[in-house]
């Protein structure tokens, strides 16, 4: 008969592998190609579904961030200059920590409210904290 040291270890050699961070919100990654002089986002509608944000807010705010201009063309994002993967990642990384986690307990689950023409405010919906957003 084994002992149950010996049973445990070969439980733990034979499940496998765990391939997550752990965490439940992992910022999605960029997939950029360039298509001539422009850079396309390819998969910009699954980036605004996971953030939980309109597409056209993020859109504006990576049109400002990365100064060319740009398009949303049905699930993909044009912009009109060559820009590296690398970059456009960056600034969807900055954009995260913007406007996507609060800034009490650093969670994802957060909303942005318009409260009038200028002011609107990123909502936590874990803590209920409010912080204003810049335009």
């Amino acid at each position: 008969m084994q002992g149950y040291e010996q049973l445990l270890q070969r439980l733990y050699e034979k499940m496998p592998e765990n391939k997550g961070t752990g965490e439940r919100f992992e910022i999605p990654v960029a997939e950029v190609f360039l298509e001539g002089s422009k850079t396309m986002v390819r998969n910009f509608d699954e980036i605004c579904a996971t953030l939980r944000r309109e597409k056209s807010e993020v859109a504006k705010f990576l049109f400002k961030e990365l100064a060319t201009p740009g398009q949303v063309q049905g699930e993909r994002l044009v912009l009109q200059r060559k820009l590296p993967q690398r970059v456009v990642q960056e600034k969807i990384n900055s954009y995260v920590e913007q406007r996507v986690y609060c800034k009490e307990c650093r969670r994802p689950d957060t909303h942005i409210e318009q409260l009038d023409r200028s002011v609107r405010m990123l909502v936590c919906e874990a803590c209920g904290a409010k912080n204003p957003v810049r335009n």
